[in-house]
């Protein structure tokens, strides 16, 4: 891993610099995913299923799964995994339910009513990747958040597969997904914005993708909602003398076996720790499946930065904002106030970033590239409306005409300052 000197400051400076060309879309991904969209949008069930031959390489003439296959995916699943997502699922309904808004409404003077209702988005697309990113853990954590807001319909599509992950379709099932399509890549983000014959429009897209899913997503935005433009995945460990390099290795590697592209950063004020951290991880690599992935990760992209101290290590992953933020100190939770940007944290020797991917239950969709400084973990709030209405009486207006209407003519809007008038005008 690489080992980087001098300020936060510039540390900080260089490692964004680092993750936004490794973000960067390609220009002929951008030209390409408008083709495709322009297609499906004007073509739409004939274009998707070209675009299935061409890509997935199976020719489809009806895209819903039947209920056949997801009683098939019921019986053929691993009974041990079943049960595990049932946990899970149960861990992700609890946490999740924790963050429900209510509504609110007030009078602050005589004849005035304000409030906020919410209101559930109506309809949802989840996309779903297929083949070795096929993730089940992914259909729970995108699905659950929504049904909890209320969503009354939730349609999930996911690439069209010669046989389907069994898991795949237990989880949607178990989640609560409405319908499922055998539709994948900038097709099928088409497919959710504009609608076609077969499959129907949706107001907000979410869920994880290659590179023409997320540039499809980038898009369609403003004809529909996304949820987030996500980059490569990261992690960010900080660890003191305290650590078990056994453990912190395995917790980099953990994020490094995703993708190539996928990177690893440790900051820590020991030397010591650092050293036997790089070993650790060589000797990890050596029986990981994924070893080539893993390893062009952590070589063209890992990072170990040494600290002065404590406030250092806190100060430079602030400035870094990682996707997932590790503390592995002695009494971890005591330094909880001292993070201000991160996606999700994992507190302790022993809270691994996998228990929050898989089964602690707050959301494994979060803020990439940085975005942790002002955007949040996927949850309800993501699948709800927030709706302002105003009620003034007579008397009410007449209190506010002359505050409203002097406003209005300093912005040089007359007609909304006579849309104020007209009111007292008329008695």
């Amino acid at each position: 891993m690489k080992r980087l000197k001098g300020s936060n400051e510039e540390i900080a400076a260089l490692l964004y610099q680092e993750q936004l060309e490794l973000s960067r879309q390609n220009v002929d991904v951008e030209a390409n995913v408008r083709a495709i969209i322009d297609d499906v949008k004007s073509r739409g069930d004939k274009a998707l299923q070209e675009y299935s031959l061409k890509f997935d390489h199976i020719t489809l003439t009806d895209f819903e799964v039947g209920q056949d296959l997801i009683d098939h995916a019921f019986a053929e699943v691993d009974p041990a995994v079943l049960t595990a997502l049932e946990k899970a699922k149960a861990n992700i309904e609890s946490y999740h339910r924790q963050q429900l808004e209510k509504g609110f409404e007030d009078s602050p003077t005589e004849g005035v009513i304000r409030g906020q209702l919410i209101r559930p988005i109506e309809r949802v697309g989840v996309y779903v990747p297929g083949g070795t990113a096929a993730y089940p853990s992914s259909v729970l954590m995108n699905v659950i958040p929504a049904k909890i807001a209320g969503v009354k319909e939730i349609i999930m599509i996911t690439p069209p597969q010669k046989e389907f992950l069994p898991a795949i379709l237990v989880a949607a099932k178990l989640a609560g997904v409405d319908k499922i399509y055998q539709v994948g890549g900038a097709q099928g983000i088409a497919a959710l914005a504009y609608g076609t014959e077969s499959i129907p429009k949706v107001d907000k897209i979410t869920g994880p993708g290659n590179i023409f899913v997320a540039t499809a997503k980038k898009q369609v935005f403003g004809l529909v909602g996304i949820d987030m433009i996500a980059g490569p995945s990261e992690i960010g460990v900080i660890a003191d003398q305290t650590a078990n390099p056994i453990f912190v290795a395995a917790d980099l590697l953990s994020q490094a076996e995703h993708d190539k592209l996928a990177r690893a950063i440790l900051v820590t004020n020991s030397e010591t720790l650092a050293d036997a951290v790089e070993a650790e991880i060589e000797k990890q690599l050596q029986n990981l499946p994924r070893q080539e992935i893993a390893r062009a990760s952590i070589e063209n992209n890992g990072r170990i930065i040494i600290a002065k101290n404590v406030d250092g290590m806190f100060d430079l992953m602030n400035q870094v904002a990682p996707e997932h933020l590790e503390v592995a100190m002695e009494n971890a939770y005591d330094y909880l106030d001292k993070i201000e940007n991160a996606g999700s944290i994992f507190l302790g020797h022993y809270t691994s970033e996998p228990i929050g991917d898989y089964y602690a239950g707050a959301n494994h969709v979060l803020p990439t590239t940085a975005t942790s400084r002002f955007s949040s973990a996927l949850g309800v709030h993501d699948f709800i409306k927030r709706i302002q209405y105003t009620q003034y009486s007579k008397a009410a207006v007449n209190a506010a005409e002359k505050d409203i209407t002097t406003l209005a003519y300093a912005e040089g809007l007359q007609a909304h300052a006579r849309a104020i008038e007209v009111r007292n005008d008329q008695n």
